[in-house]
Parts: C-alpha cells; sequence; structure tokens
C-alpha cells in the first residue's frame, strides 16, 4: 500500500445497531455457494450479458467473460487501471466504472475502450436507464481506492452521485455522500438509488412523479455496510454487504478526532478491520427488506457485488479469486415468477 494520506475526521453519531447486526447468520442460512474460479484477484462486480455470458472485471485491470455454467475466464479488454462495478448499456457494449479511469464503454467484440466520463478521484459503480443515462458513483473526493479505508474513518462525507446524460453532459445529482458506493435504478426509473457505505444506508433520488428531483432514504440503519447494488428481475434492489457493523468503529466516530488519528497511524493489523461473511439482502421499493441471505466467510467474504440472475445470485468480491453462485431459495424464486 501507498504512503498513508492524511485525515481529518469529522464526529459523528453513527445509529444504534439492529438486533440483525449482531448474528453472524441468516435463518435459515444462504445456501452452500459454488465457486467460478477467474484467475485473478478482485472479481469486484459481476453482471449477466444477453449473450449468456458474465463478465466481471479484475484488480489487474482486465475484464474477463465466464459462461454460467463454469468454465475457463477470457480476456475481453483491458482498462489500464483498477474496474469495480460493470453494467451492460442498451446497445450491449459493457459500462464499467474504473476507479482511476473513470466511466468506460468497453465493445465486448473488439475490446475496445471508450472513456465517457472522467476526472474522479475514485468512480465506484453505475447504473444505466434505457434511454442510454448513466448514473454513477464517486466515492470520495478525498481518498482513492488504495485508502478507501482512509474515508470511512474520517467520515467527511464528500462522496456523489452524477448523471451522464446520451449527449455527453455530466452533471452532480447528489454529494455529501459518505464514501457513496452501488447505484441502481427502480425497475420502472421512477427513482435511482445509491448506497452510503460509511452511513449504512441507501439514498434515493426520485426521477419520476411529484417528488422527481427530491432525495430521501430508502434504507436506513443496515446490519452491515452496503457495497455495490442491482435490480433484480422482480424489481427488487439487490444490496451486497462486505461486511458487518464494526463495533469498534462504531465507538470511535462520535469521540473526538483526535482519536481516530492515532488509530490512523497504527499498523494495519491493529485497525479495525472487515469481518469475514458472505451477506445479500434485497428490499422492495419502499425499503422492506424482503430477502436476507447469510453465512459464515470462512470460504469466501468481503462480497462487494451481486447479481440475480434465473434463480440464482451471482456473488462478486473485492479481495477473492472467484465468483460465488449462489441458488436463491424456493420461496424467493417462488415469488419472482408469481
Amino acid at each position: 500500500m501507498s504512503r498513508r494520506p492524511r485525515i481529518d475526521p469529522v464526529v459523528w453519531q453513527p445509529p444504534v445497531p439492529s438486533p440483525r447486526a449482531r448474528l453472524h447468520a441468516s435463518d435459515p442460512p444462504m445456501p452452500l455457494p459454488e465457486f467460478r474460479p477467474v484467475g485473478a484477484a478482485g472479481p469486484e462486480d459481476v453482471v449477466i450479458h444477453p449473450d449468456g455470458h458474465l463478465y466481471t472485471g479484475v484488480a489487474d485491470g482486465r475484464i474477463l467473460r465466464l459462461g454460467l455454467a463454469g468454465g475457463p475466464p477470457k480476456e475481453v479488454a483491458s482498462t489500464g487501471g483498477r474496474p469495480l462495478g460493470v453494467e451492460v448499456g442498451p446497445d450491449g457494449d459493457l459500462v464499467v466504472s474504473d476507479a482511476y479511469r473513470g466511466v468506460l464503454r468497453i465493445d465486448p467484440t473488439s475490446g475496445a475502450v471508450d472513456v465517457l466520463a472522467d476526472g474522479f478521484r475514485l468512480c465506484d459503480n453505475a447504473a444505466v436507464a434505457r434511454d442510454g443515462t448513466i448514473w454513477f458513483s464517486d466515492s470520495s473526493q478525498r481518498h482513492d481506492l488504495a485508502h478507501w479505508r482512509a474515508d470511512i474513518l474520517e467520515h467527511t462525507g464528500t462522496g456523489r452521485l452524477l448523471r451522464r446524460d446520451p449527449s455527453g453532459s455530466v452533471e452532480v445529482v447528489l454529494e455529501g455522500l459518505q464514501f457513496a458506493n452501488g447505484v441502481a435504478l427502480a425497475a420502472d426509473e421512477s427513482f435511482v438509488a445509491v448506497a452510503e457505505t460509511g452511513a449504512y444506508r441507501i439514498s434515493r433520488v426520485w426521477l419520476t412523479g411529484p417528488r422527481a428531483g427530491q432525495h430521501d432514504i430508502l434504507v436506513d440503519n443496515l446490519p452491515g455496510f452496503p457495497d455495490n447494488l442491482s435490480t433484480g428481475t422482480d424489481g427488487r434492489i439487490w444490496i451486497a454487504l462486505a461486511t458487518p457493523r464494526n463495533p469498534q468503529l462504531d465507538r470511535l466516530l462520535p469521540r473526538p478526532p483526535a482519536l481516530r488519528k492515532v488509530v490512523w497511524a497504527l499498523p494495519l493489523a491493529l485497525q479495525p478491520a472487515p469481518a469475514r461473511t458472505i451477506w445479500v439482502q434485497a428490499v422492495d421499493k419502499t425499503g422492506t427488506v424482503v430477502t436476507d441471505l447469510q453465512r459464515d466467510g470462512a470460504d469466501y467474504h468481503m462480497v462487494t457485488g451481486v447479481r440475480e440472475h434465473d434463480g440464482r445470485l451471482y456473488l462478486g468480491s473485492l479481495t477473492e479469486s472467484t465468483v460465488a453462485v449462489v441458488p436463491l431459495p424456493r420461496a424467493d424464486r417462488q415469488e419472482q415468477s408469481a
């Protein structure tokens, strides 16, 4: 890791953790996953393309294509940076949020890479509307990907949600976010949701109807740190919970900022660390949790991406070298087909 930047912590009183935050598994627990090797570290997000393949970006900058039933991965492009969020645009091209290079368009056939928007500190995740509008997050204006922990510890709230319209114009839609992360559109595109990892919540901006242009909270006081979001085939918003709430961090955040400066100067092993778990939740358009799947993270952890397809969940991870595939419980499959 590069030299640590200075932090200027802000006092914040986190919400009292819910009883769910103290549990280590859902009831019933998440079904046992299968693991699909990608041959590289950090398939942070995943997307299912209409061509029947899964696409992901890994730590060395490559975009990989995998068969849904398994098999060796194939390199289709390289961003030259660190791809995080991966989406499919209306024309079938991939829309990739690269932490260092910005919003990219990638032709999955030729591998051609075009920059759609750049100049951001930490471009993280996106959602693409049917007309080609791209909603994307810039996690922090102070810290880059190598120092994401600094932003969580500092809590200055410089994250942003931005919009790129089909003409190429880019505007800030929402700012002051606590590590802006995953982005997802409602199935009817009535709102766009953005995860605030550092605040344990999902914020929302209304795009249509009487509240168009207004913003509110879709889900508050989550039991873990939300990462990428995606929209399920039944309109649910899936949330990848990278790790549970950390009691040490919750105790530090409301205390004098000097304490966090001391913690930041400690060796990484002595700082509050992510706990191992595999965890996803889904909420409906009212923010009500309708699916909650968690299990022990001994074999997989730091789930940062989730995508639902054909009765299965495909999970990505910032740190693992495989994609996890989880069969949806029968009750969830029945609800989707109802």
